[in-house]
């Protein structure tokens, strides 16, 4: 085709001095002509078709081929095919211009060939993270080695077609390589590394909730990457964090907590010491209007009366024999209180105990379990607890201690 092209143009009045060059023009012209056609049929026709007969079928999975664009870079290969096949047939094939162009033909294909296998391990990535229950699996990390082995042979035969040695060749010398390879590629090999433990472990899976206070994430593991790990934080940040460094370090992970079914709240209220006394016979009459203490105050009341009988005690005997506190009353209407309460998990620990007093009183800890895992929900019901309890206090005679402020020192209060 490049002789009846070139003799074409000599019949048709090129000079001879001329005619190389413009038969070389002539040829690179065609070639990209018909490069441009063919990538237009392919792109705006046949895959064109191709998007309506995905549309129209009642698979899921195909779909993704177009969203991952799997048909775009297959259509992307026809001019490069085209640019490969016809520069034989219209350039001259041991011209130097016809080497350079078939060498660009083949890094293209080579690079848009990776590109396309790229997208199809997208596609597969796609399907596994709908239809998998157990993400345990390194199957993002792994996708990410098999997209960098991809590109490696890609590079590699692009070389190998610029140098014109045989791939093999160049392989053979990357021996002598390794270990500025293995620098390179250091955070790529310790991040594999530890994708598979973190997953052989089962340490985190994508929707965990992490905390890690070093690299400052508190949130939701969003992908577990072959380098890094992304975290969305409660504010909506992202922060990145080595994936070798869940592995190296120590992170918190909210996921039995939320597989139990229970979420603990542990908080506890200062009582002013000095508060603190035994209950007159006035105080256990008004507290037994209780209704959650009434079947307390009676057992205790019969407990306390055959107590001091066996040793020989009468009631008024304020000094020797057992009596009721306010404090110990109080705990007991806190424990009841919880026990009955719809939004506390019935199956786990329930109490109320009293931790050593320090400067700020005496520390008395609640320590349950919600049944209401999701955090908007879960502050309201400690809140809500919370708030009870600080209000009932005073009717127990006890009194919630707190640091004097500017208030506490105005004489006109």
């Amino acid at each position: 085709m490049h002789q009846v092209l070139t003799m074409w143009l000599a019949d048709n009045g090129v000079s001879p001095a001329y005619l190389a060059l413009t038969a070389l023009l002539a040829g690179t012209g065609l070639i990209l002509l018909i490069s441009a056609i063919g990538y237009y049929l392919a792109r705006h026709q046949v895959l064109v078709l191709v998007h309506k007969l995905v549309v129209g079928s009642r698979n899921n999975w195909d779909d993704l081929l177009i969203e991952h664009q799997v048909f775009s870079r297959i259509a992307l290969l026809v001019p490069f095919l085209l640019l490969l096949f016809l520069t034989p047939v219209f350039l001259a094939p041991d011209s130097l211009y016809s080497h350079v162009l078939l060498v660009a033909a083949k890094c293209a294909i080579s690079f848009q060939v990776a590109l396309t296998i790229s997208a199809l391990l997208d596609v597969i990535k796609t399907l596994y993270l709908r239809s998998s229950r157990e993400r345990y699996l390194p199957f993002n990390a792994t996708i990410q080695v098999l997209k960098l082995i991809v590109h490696l042979v890609a590079a590699i035969l692009a070389i190998s077609y610029i140098l014109e040695r045989s791939p093999l060749y160049l392989l053979s010398g990357l021996g002598a390589l390794t270990a500025v390879l293995l620098l390179i590629f250091q955070d790529t090999i310790k991040g594999l590394v530890a994708s598979i433990q973190i997953s052989a472990n089962r340490m985190v899976a994508p929707g965990d909730w992490i905390e890690v206070p070093q690299f400052g994430a508190d949130g939701d593991v969003l992908e577990i990457g072959l380098i890094t790990v992304k975290v969305k934080n409660f504010d909506n940040t992202i922060t990145t964090i080595p994936t070798y460094a869940l592995t190296s370090g120590s992170f918190k992970n909210w996921r039995d907590m939320y597989n139990s079914g229970g979420r603990r709240i542990k908080r506890a209220i200062q009582i002013d010491i000095s508060s603190i006394g035994f209950c007159t016979r006035e105080q256990i009459d008004g507290l037994e209007q209780i209704l959650l203490l009434k079947d307390y105050l009676a057992q205790k009341r019969e407990q306390l009366k055959t107590s001091n009988r066996a040793a020989g005690l009468g009631e008024e005997d304020k000094l020797n024999s057992r009596q009721l506190t306010n404090i110990g009353t109080f705990r007991a209407y806190i424990e009841a209180y919880l026990k009955q309460h719809a939004k506390v998990h019935k199956q786990m620990t329930c109490m109320v105990r009293q931790l050593p007093a320090t400067g700020a009183g005496l520390p008395l800890e609640l320590y349950f379990f919600s049944n209401d895992q999701v955090w908007v929900n879960y502050e309201g019901i400690q809140a809500d607890i919370f708030d009870h309890i600080y209000a009932m206090a005073p009717h127990f005679g006890l009194r919630i201690f707190q640091h004097p402020a500017g208030f506490d020192w105005r004489q006109d209060k």
